[in-house]
């Protein structure tokens, strides 16, 4: 079992920053991918960012260069910065773990709104 509990969602102005940090307790293999997925109304659940525990990291193309995703592998913590919000932003933000050979952990989400 592997819990992910989120947190720094919120309400900004177009421009502005957010941070947001996902821990993850529970069975947590060594070897994993931790990231971002975001999901607008009436829209798909898409990937914003990952990163694998070796430090590869993948950004979808929307937030290449505003948004900075890192870990803390001691802390099993994910962190999200995002910078320069757009209105287009604006989703429920969740946290995903990825391990080999086990189903994906999913987090509750976060909301974040971007306003214009």
């Amino acid at each position: 079992q592997v819990q992910l509990a989120e947190s720094g969602g919120g309400l900004v102005q177009a421009g502005g920053s957010l941070r947001l940090s996902c821990a993850a307790s529970g069975s947590i293999r060594r070897i994993n991918v931790m990231g971002w997925y975001r999901q607008a109304p009436g829209k798909q659940r898409e990937l914003v960012a990952r990163i694998s525990s070796g430090g590869s990291i993948n950004y979808a193309d929307s937030v290449k260069g505003r948004f900075t995703i890192s870990r803390d592998n001691a802390k099993n913590t994910v962190y999200l910065q995002m910078n320069s919000l757009r209105p287009e932003d604006t989703a429920v933000y969740y946290c995903n773990l990825q391990r080999m050979g086990s189903p994906d952990s999913w987090g509750q989400g976060t909301q974040v709104t971007v306003s214009s």
